[in-house]
């Protein structure tokens, strides 16, 4: 009732769009163009949009059991990671995985799309309140303070770790810590953004940092490792930080469990059902020539100079 229905449409066809594009990350340098713009539009009908459904609609069976969800940690991350661990398997390794280096191309490019990340994130989970409002400007401040705390323990557990405090890791500790607080940023104050973006931060270093040796799954821009453990740690943690005197707490640490766990399986499940299915008919992956040269080039027929 706060806003048109045009504005509330387009700001939904957002968070599906953005949901779509993380789960792209995990496929990144060997998927046609033609197969994933097919994908794109099977899988937000067939899995976005129910799982949506289930969690934000007033009747939907996640709802209805007070799953707290208020900015997509579970509807946006949790279905990311599991539909790019599903698409990393059923696409398979891109060639050389585990042989040679694969650092990120460009690191500036890569800081000024955190930064873009960042500063975007603060419309997802500020405008989630439909308002301009005490609780919007709550879950402004749950956001930054997510963001920071998730950086800064990313920081410190890697110099632990390797000696060195690194922007490419900080930059990613910020974004664990965003997606994290998404779920919880309009029912948590101070102490819970910070406790949630640090918890976060740690938690998937350690997972980002082991989980292609151990699976050898070729998960290339760590959708799920950050995404998926990321958005699961957010939506555990939401009940247990959630504060009353911001907005009703509904669910316990077992009915927002549920519900990340139901909507990784179906998410999962679904995605690999569809791609399997697509690979049969037409094919999924480019050829060994294109991979090699680029998807850029062989792709697009374009380049962006280093």
């Amino acid at each position: 009732p706060t806003i048109p229905e045009a504005v509330f449409f387009l700001y939904q066809m957002a968070f599906a769009i953005i949901t779509f594009a993380i789960i792209l990350g995990a496929t990144a340098e060997r998927m046609r163009i033609g197969a994933s713009m097919v994908f794109g539009a099977i899988w937000l009908v067939l899995v976005y949009a129910p799982v949506a459904h289930w969690v934000w609609h007033p009747n939907g069976w996640l709802a209805t059991m007070g799953h707290m969800d208020f900015a997509g940690g579970t509807v946006v991350h949790i279905q990311a990671g599991a539909a790019g661990l599903a698409a990393a398997i059923a696409v398979g390794p891109r060639q050389g995985f585990g042989k040679q280096p694969m650092v990120p191309h460009n690191l500036s490019l890569t800081v000024l799309g955190a930064g873009l990340l960042w500063a975007g994130w603060f419309g997802f989970n500020a405008g989630s309140s439909y308002e301009a409002s005490a609780r919007a400007a709550g879950a402004l401040l749950a956001t930054q303070l997510a963001a920071g705390a998730g950086a800064l323990c990313w920081g410190v557990v890697e110099m632990f770790r390797r000696q060195q405090m690194s922007v490419l890791g900080m930059a990613t500790g910020a974004i664990a810590g965003l997606i994290a607080v998404t779920p919880a940023s309009g029912y948590v104050g101070v102490g819970g953004a910070l406790s949630i973006g640090a918890i976060a931060g740690v938690v998937c270093f350690a997972v980002v940092t082991t989980f292609k040796h151990f699976t050898r799954i070729d998960d290339s821009l760590d959708v799920f490792a950050l995404h998926g453990v990321g958005g699961v740690v957010g939506t555990v943690l939401t009940p247990i930080f959630a504060l009353k005197a911001i907005a009703p707490v509904t669910a316990d640490i077992a009915t927002n469990a549920l519900g990340a766990a139901a909507v990784m399986a179906y998410t999962g499940l679904m995605t690999w059902g569809i791609l399997k299915a697509l690979d049969f008919i037409a094919g999924l992956r480019v050829n060994a020539r294109d991979e090699h040269v680029g998807l850029d080039l062989s792709q697009h027929g374009e380049s962006l100079a280093s």
